[in-house]
């Protein structure tokens, strides 16, 4: 490990940046002195740029992809070489276009669990419908978390190193603990194969997709798929929008209110200006004769 790198983890480590960050950001300027074969200590504004076109025009990497990799870079001069740089014009951002997700109905969501066959990813899957968590959280569950006594689920250390409490529903009760009485797991809800770490990521998207084929549901689905068709549908049944944010933990209720663009009860129960015109409009017109005299 070189001095650079170990100065720059030790500067996340006293900002205390999620463990995930970390690993994207080393990675990031990894592959960034790599292709100048050059320690980033050597580099400058123009190789900078040089790279951000390589990463847009040659590489053709996502928006989100790019954004990874200038947030890293800005971290890196910013933090770590303290440079005294006007940042916005040196490693400019790309836009990132404003996308809405696809929501599955509530019938899909019945369909697509009754297919994943594994009964621990399919709890887990469950539990990111039914308490509308991301999949790092779901899988990071303990025994303890599951509050029965106050029907809540305890989700420490969130995103952005939050911890929040959310609600538990009776059926989600029942389903955690009929796996609990299957496996009787004791540290984490949810143990992977190695022993004393809980299952990964990787592991759950796998069956998430095998159960996507399964299922022949045409609209995407991830396990995130889970937690947008949570807010939506709360939304849909009259939840207010600063509840469903506490519920998802979003620091800012304009992320959530992202989702009053999808709800179909809101957008739908609006009557078009179409249908209240005073009379319909004609389907056809009719020709005017020709006149008489």
């Amino acid at each position: 490990m070189t001095s650079l790198r170990l100065r720059m983890l030790e500067d996340m480590q006293i900002r205390n940046l999620a463990v995930n960050t970390q690993e994207s950001y080393v990675q990031q300027v990894s592959l960034f002195a790599r292709y100048f074969n050059q320690s980033p200590e050597q580099l400058g504004p123009e190789q900078i740029r040089t790279y951000q076109l390589y990463l847009t025009k040659e590489k053709k990497l996502a928006t989100s992809s790019i954004l990874m990799a200038i947030s890293a870079l800005r971290f890196l001069y910013k933090v770590t070489l303290k440079k005294d740089w006007t940042f916005e014009d040196i490693i400019p951002a790309p836009k990132k276009p404003r996308t809405l997700p696809v929501v599955l109905s509530p019938e899909e969501v019945v369909q697509f669990l009754a297919c994943v066959a594994n009964r621990k990813h399919r709890a887990i899957l469950t539990t990111c419908y039914g308490a509308g968590l991301r999949v790092s959280e779901a899988i990071a569950l303990t025994p303890p978390a599951v509050d029965s006594k106050r029907m809540v689920l305890r989700v420490e250390q969130g995103k952005g190193m939050k911890d929040r409490y959310v609600m538990l529903s009776p059926q989600l009760l029942e389903i955690l603990r009929a796996w609990w009485r299957v496996k009787r797991p004791e540290h984490w809800l949810f143990p992977g194969d190695i022993p004393s770490q809980h299952i990964s990521r990787a592991a759950v998207e796998r069956e998430c997709q095998k159960a996507h084929g399964i299922c022949k549901i045409s609209k995407p689905i991830t396990p995130h798929s889970l937690r947008h068709a949570f807010a939506v549908h709360l939304l849909e049944q009259g939840t207010d929008v600063r509840t469903i944010q506490l519920l998802l933990g979003h620091r800012s209720l304009a992320t959530t209110a992202k989702y009053l663009r999808i709800a179909t009860s809101k957008v739908c129960s609006t009557s078009s200006p179409l249908d209240l015109l005073p009379h319909p409009v004609p389907l056809e017109v009719k020709p005017t004769p020709p006149p008489l005299f």
